[in-house]
């Protein structure tokens, strides 16, 4: 089962509101792990420019974001990856990984450390794609660049048609609706706990946002709650997302965007110009526009 759970929970704990303060102005850097090597990892730009290729960390079956097909990678962070190996003028190359525990374990894993021990090619890539940026996370994590913010996504709500003719649906309705979700996830918690737990007994969770929609597609459930990107990928016919206000859910949306290691800062520059770059001109947009997704430019 693919979690991305630890991931928009951490997002949606850091977005509770709480007094202004000045960027990392109280936050405690997070402890680094003994035995961590602490050393130049991975490879400078110049040394990615010099052999001819760069290697991108991307998570595995995310559509539409990133997957394979045919041994053919595809998807939104594919796309972008392609764009900045162009912009360096080398190839891309992808690793899928499978997504850990909670962020800062793909991040130490992917980015700056590699996997434990006896867990496999102990080396990381040079860019890991669909990283969400937070200001206050990224001041904890100080082995990582948080940088190329590239689009935004927010949850939102997949429903039929004919079950909501009038209006979409708001979170109010699942107190008498059926609605869908991937389980463990921030849409599954935030039901779960709105208005005094009222709507568990309506909440059907599904092992995929896909298998979700799917229920959705089949006219089994009315209604379905996640990323709107994944939603509008899997809804069939008759099916429309909208992005309904969500009451006491502090981070319904959030930017994402990339990480490299602290020590390649030029790196980090070089693909946020190459990010940024084509946000001007288009491109980023287009790639969302030919998956039939709709798009958000990121807060930058």
């Amino acid at each position: 089962m693919r979690r991305r759970a630890s991931l928009l929970v951490l997002l949606a704990a850091l977005g509770l509101p709480g007094a202004a303060l000045a960027r990392c102005e109280g936050v405690v850097p997070g402890q680094r792990p003994q035995n961590a090597d602490r050393d130049f990892v991975g490879e400078s730009l110049d040394d990615i420019v010099e052999r001819g290729w760069i290697e991108f960390a991307v998570y595995e079956g995310l559509p539409p974001y990133s997957w394979e097909e045919g041994g053919e990678p595809k998807g939104l962070d594919i796309g972008i990856g392609r764009i900045i190996a162009e912009a360096l003028g080398v190839e891309p190359r992808f690793r899928f990984v499978s997504s850990g525990e909670n962020l800062e374990a793909d991040l130490r894993f992917n980015v700056w450390q590699g996997l434990p021990m006896g867990a496999g090619e102990n080396v990381v890539a040079n860019v890991m794609l669909h990283v969400p940026y937070d200001s206050n996370f990224a001041c904890r994590v100080e082995q990582v660049v948080f940088t190329g913010q590239a689009y935004q996504e927010q949850v939102a709500i997949a429903y039929r048609k004919d079950a909501y003719p009038e209006n979409p649906p708001t979170p109010a309705y699942f107190r008498f609706d059926l609605v869908a979700v991937e389980n463990d996830t921030i849409a599954d918690f935030y039901l779960a706990s709105f208005a005094g737990g009222q709507m568990n007994a309506n909440i059907r969770r599904f092992a995929s946002i896909e298998g979700a929609v799917e229920a959705v597609n089949r006219g089994e459930i009315g209604a379905a709650m996640g990323p709107r990107a994944q939603l509008e990928a899997a809804a069939g016919e008759g099916v429309a997302v909208a992005t309904p206000p969500l009451p006491g859910l502090a981070m319904h949306k959030w930017t994402v965007g990339l990480a490299v290691h602290h020590a390649h800062r030029d790196l980090g520059y070089a693909v946020d110009d190459a990010v940024a770059a084509a946000l001007a001109d288009g491109r980023i947009a287009a790639l969302f526009q030919e998956a039939g997704l709709s798009f958000t430019p990121p807060e930058r």
